[in-house]
């Protein structure tokens, strides 16, 4: 054949960070882009929140005069009380709005503000490091990565003070209710507050979290892997991540386009061989995290169930989380597509997402309650009274029926396989993606605040067990020199450094292991044990081998979780591709 289709073309590429660069891609993105549909999704995300913002506190002035001078004119008890009726319904009635604004206020927070910052700091890094000697010490590069994190905070700190300047002289800080007449009059000076207050905001949480991240714990290597006598209790655990299931037999990955392995040949070879050595040495656990697909496409998540079909004896020992492929990727061909907020295409690929946890581990993994404080039923339990509206979004798609699952995503995370034992070892499964629209920023990530205290509460109530801390993202980016400047950015959790923190004081009992960079590295910050997993399947193209490990976690005399050294298994490359017509 003159174009031999089963070894791919340049359309193979499009997405490709192998095989064209980042600035290539940002290109076509923007030649591409929908400008009415990006215009709309800023009102929505950004423009609107924004207004609401800046509106406050013309609002709130306003509301408090009024308020003033209605209780000065009071003159009986009875008055008093209607107006603390009226006063209650009015906080009941616009609370859901005040709500809403929080969220946002917090969404461009962690998709604006800290990235902002991140870059920065990063961006220190990177320059640095190449002054940097390759014999340098690991004190020397984590005492580098400290001052370039408090340069970092100190300079986007300056930028945003004079971004606030710059908008401090169309500000307006009081407003009366006169002004409700001429609402138009009030758009320039609530853009103008919120600016003010997001680049105050920007500036101080810039320098704080430069602080933050030059006084804690630095990333480092593991130097040697822990002891454990004989009698203690192990555990061994085959961790797999970012197998990027496609639904082609010959079909490319987006991230490697023609750079990586073609169809799903490479998974079905590493279930064979971990189903061997599960034969002839059980496994505990198998750990998937996350990029179980490539675009979180039906047929995707129907081969990757297909082939752990095949293998039942791993299946019921599997356990697996979303990644951003599974749930933020719009178009696996085009990284110019946006959705807007409203669009419910990606409340699909989270329902298939879930629907596909349910199906490997529904029985096994255990949710919080309403409280979010203590363990609630199983992950099946959870989702059984909204099975039929969620096949009904399924199959219809509106907009209507995926306003109805909003909150089922968020509820169901983090989810928990309990220990056995009380001194035992669980696992926590984190959902550690951003919320984004844009298959060009897909790969964020962040832990909501509101998960992280959840999960620090039922950690507490399992004062002696074990347990590891499994999310897609790495926490904290590598203590070790970067090829491209693309491999630092947009890619680690935007809050891992308030997620290391916070797992600090009961670090000697964990292991944080996760995917997403798909290369191995192992190491800790501070007392906490971090554990990369590579790529089976990435990385390398259909010639070249691949590898995954087998972690053996064991319980150290001090009630600590010792992680002792691991094994590596090889996957060895494919014969030389031939085709025949």
């Amino acid at each position: 054949m003159i174009i031999e289709p089963r070894a791919g073309d340049a359309e193979d590429d499009a997405s490709s960070t192998k095989k064209r660069s980042l600035l290539a891609i940002a290109g076509s993105l923007l030649g591409e882009i929908n400008l009415p549909k990006l215009a709309l999704a800023w009102i929505i995300l950004a423009g609107l929140p924004g207004l609401l913002l800046g509106l406050a506190p013309l609002v709130v002035t306003a509301w408090l005069t009024s308020v003033s001078g209605k209780i000065t004119a009071l003159a009986s008890i009875g008055s008093l009380l209607l107006l603390v009726l009226v006063a209650a319904l009015g906080w009941y009635g616009v609370r859901p709005l005040f709500r809403a604004a929080e969220r946002s206020f917090w969404s461009l927070n962690s998709l604006v503000v800290q990235p902002g910052y991140a870059l920065c700091r990063e961006g220190l890094r990177h320059l640095a490091e190449r002054f940097l000697s390759l014999e340098a010490s690991e004190d020397k590069r984590a005492g580098l990565r400290a001052a370039t994190a408090f340069g970092a905070g100190l300079g986007a700190c300056a930028a945003a003070v004079g971004l606030a300047a710059l908008a401090w002289p169309s500000t307006r800080w009081s407003g009366e209710f006169a002004d409700l007449a001429q609402p138009l009059r009030l758009v320039v000076p609530a853009f103008a507050n919120t600016v003010v207050l997001m680049a105050s905001y920007f500036a101080i949480a810039s320098l704080a979290w430069g602080v933050a991240d030059a006084s804690m714990d630095q990333p480092r290597d593991f130097a040697t892997f822990d002891d454990a006598p004989t009698s203690a209790a192990r555990w061994r655990v085959a961790h797999l991540s970012d197998i990027h299931v496609v639904g082609e037999r010959y079909g490319f990955r987006i991230e490697s386009g023609r750079a990586g392995p073609r169809g799903n040949e490479r998974l079905a070879r590493v279930l064979d061989r971990l189903g061997q050595i599960h034969a002839q040495d059980p496994l505990d656990l198998v750990l998937i995290t996350g990029d179980m697909t490539d675009a979180g496409r039906s047929a995707e998540w129907a081969e990757f169930l297909d082939a752990l079909a095949r293998h039942p004896a791993l299946a019921e020992r599997t356990l697996i989380l979303p990644g951003n492929h599974d749930v933020n990727i719009v178009d696996r061909a085009n990284p110019a597509r946006m959705e807007l907020p409203t669009s419910p295409g990606k409340r699909l690929r989270q329902m298939r997402t879930l629907s596909a946890m349910a199906a490997v581990q529904g029985e096994r993994v255990r949710v919080l309650d309403q409280s979010r404080t203590r363990l609630g039923g199983t992950l099946s339990e959870a989702l059984e009274p909204h099975r039929g509206t969620i096949a009904g979004f399924a199959d219809a798609g509106t907009f209507r029926l995926s306003a109805r699952l909003v909150n089922i995503w968020a509820d169901v995370f983090p989810m928990m396989l309990p220990p056995a034992d009380e001194d035992g070892l669980g696992v926590v499964l984190l959902n550690s993606n951003a919320e984004t629209h844009f298959s060009f920023t897909n790969a964020l990530g962040l832990v909501s605040e509101e998960d992280m205290q959840a999960m620090l509460a039922i950690l507490r109530q399992f004062p002696k067990a074990r347990w590891i801390i499994a999310l897609h993202h790495h926490p904290v980016e590598y203590p070790r020199r970067a090829k491209a400047f693309s491999e630092r950015i947009g890619t680690a959790l935007i809050n891992g450094s308030r997620f290391v923190r916070q797992l600090k004081p009961l670090g000697h009992r964990l292991v944080a292991m996760h995917g997403h960079r798909h290369i191995d590295w192992i190491g800790r910050c501070g007392p906490l044990k971090i554990v990369s997993a590579p790529s089976p399947v990435m990385e390398a193209t259909d010639d070249q081998p691949t590898s995954f490990y087998i972690h053996t976690l064991a319980a150290a005399p001090d009630g600590g979780l010792a992680l002792l050294g691991p094994r590596r298994i090889d996957i060895a490359p494919e014969p030389a591709a031939t085709f025949t017509s």
